[in-house]
């Protein structure tokens, strides 16, 4: 039975004729994006739509790995698969390849009043050429956490640039005289946060990367970036084996007591607060990335889109879920119950919200500030020239000199 078309209202709810079948829109999202709390959502949503059952499906602990997923089953053309969830480097490289619905004629004449409300970045991001071709879920952006405790004892204050990052480490470090404590933790090993390990400093600096689809690598500053990280392994602030290093292993660390800084992306402040294992509950505080000797703080955005498969048989009931899963209401629900990142800057601001997540009103400017990574519908063939090659130095087998013109080279061949 044909559902009527798309209402933007966001309390609306609709419902198929009496004994019709309901319609089924089956939903992946990743195993780390808290399929509970999608539950409830979803129960709360088919309580409102008794037209509509949502089959979730979950798998994949991190981007790459559902995205390999992801792959398979959109470019099989696989009907079965109608909404999921992407990282927000994918929406140019899936509307390229034809995987996502364009959302333009589901939202409407209101198309541009519903965009103008989320941050800037997110509203970019899921905007290709003329098209919006998802919607925003969760925000995150990378922070500096650190053990408030520890520099309250030694009367350090948060580092505002790498130098002093790294003097500031190893003054706790040398007081403390613990083997297992790390100056830092970052991600090194050759996964996507690595890119991000590569971009920090380098956009620090005031250098971009991609410029109109052009390569614009500074390589003096990127070079510079990647000795800095580098250095700190070899000054012993970060470990010898931080190349082996992935995003959850930081946070692991971190929150075992065993890390003063650490990146990391906003997730883990749940984990560091909650965590019943948590050792550092009540020790961590969270500011902005330092920067580079004269330049500015910089920090990587991320988070996670709503998509609706252009293969789906049932594209206005999906269009639908995803337009509430979009929603300010759903975004303060994910706020407080999974501690995801809001992607409306009022609910920053909502009480309830920093109730659980006092946090967040340090976090809002932070996001704003955060820059994408570079967008190109060849995304994964330049991240992976770059996470390599920045492996190759934390590990020690390359120079930085080496690393930058490997990257250099690489992205010319495949942005030509």
């Amino acid at each position: 039975m044909r559902i009527k078309p798309f209402m933007l209202a966001l309390g609306a709810t609709f419902a198929l004729a009496a004994g019709a079948q309901a319609q089924t829109v089956k939903v992946f999202v990743g195993g780390q994006e808290r399929p509970e709390v999608m539950r409830e959502l979803f129960a709360k949503y088919m309580a409102a739509n008794p037209g509509v059952k949502i089959d979730l499906e979950t798998g994949g602990a991190t981007s790459e790995l559902q995205q390999k997923y992801l792959n398979t089953v959109l470019s099989a053309g696989d009907t079965t698969l109608d909404v999921f969830l992407i990282d927000i480097i994918r929406p140019a490289q899936y509307a390229t390849a034809g995987w996502i619905e364009p959302l333009d004629k589901y939202l409407g004449a209101e198309r541009d009043k519903v965009m103008a409300q989320y941050l800037p970045a997110y509203k970019q991001a899921n905007t290709v050429g003329k098209n919006v071709v998802a919607l925003p879920a969760f925000a995150d952006a990378m922070f500096l956490y650190y053990r408030k405790d520890l520099l309250a004892k030694y009367k350090l204050a948060p580092p505002k640039t790498w130098d002093e990052l790294a003097t500031v480490a190893r003054t706790v470090q040398a007081g403390e005289k613990n083997p297992e404590l790390q100056g830092i933790s970052f991600q090194g090993k050759a996964i996507e946060g690595a890119v991000c390990t590569f971009l920090l400093p380098y956009w620090s600096q005031g250098a971009e990367m991609i410029t109109n689809g052009k390569l614009s690598l500074d390589k003096p500053k990127a070079e510079a970036g990647l000795a800095m990280w580098r250095n700190l392994v070899q000054q012993g602030v970060a470990k010898k084996n931080i190349a082996e290093v992935a995003t959850d292993d930081t946070r692991k660390e971190f929150q075992a007591g065993n890390v003063l800084f650490a990146v990391n992306w906003g997730y883990a402040w749940n984990h560091f607060q909650d965590g019943a294992d948590s050792s550092v509950k009540d020790k961590v505080g969270v500011v902005s990335l330092p920067a580079m000797k004269g330049g500015q703080p910089a920090s990587c955005i991320g988070g996670w889109q709503w998509a609706v498969s252009s293969y789906s048989k049932n594209k206005e009931a999906s269009a639908r879920l995803v337009r509430w899963l979009s929603s300010p209401e759903v975004s303060k629900q994910l706020a407080i119950k999974a501690s995801n990142l809001p992607v409306y800057p009022a609910v920053y601001q909502d009480k309830e919200v920093l109730g659980v997540n006092a946090w967040f009103a340090d976090a809002l400017p932070v996001v704003q500030s955060a820059r994408s990574r570079p967008v190109t519908p060849r995304y994964s063939e330049v991240s992976e020239a770059v996470r390599v090659n920045t492996n190759a130095v934390m590990a020690g087998v390359k120079t930085p000199a080496a690393a930058v013109d490997e990257i250099e080279n690489r992205v010319k061949r495949i942005l030509r």
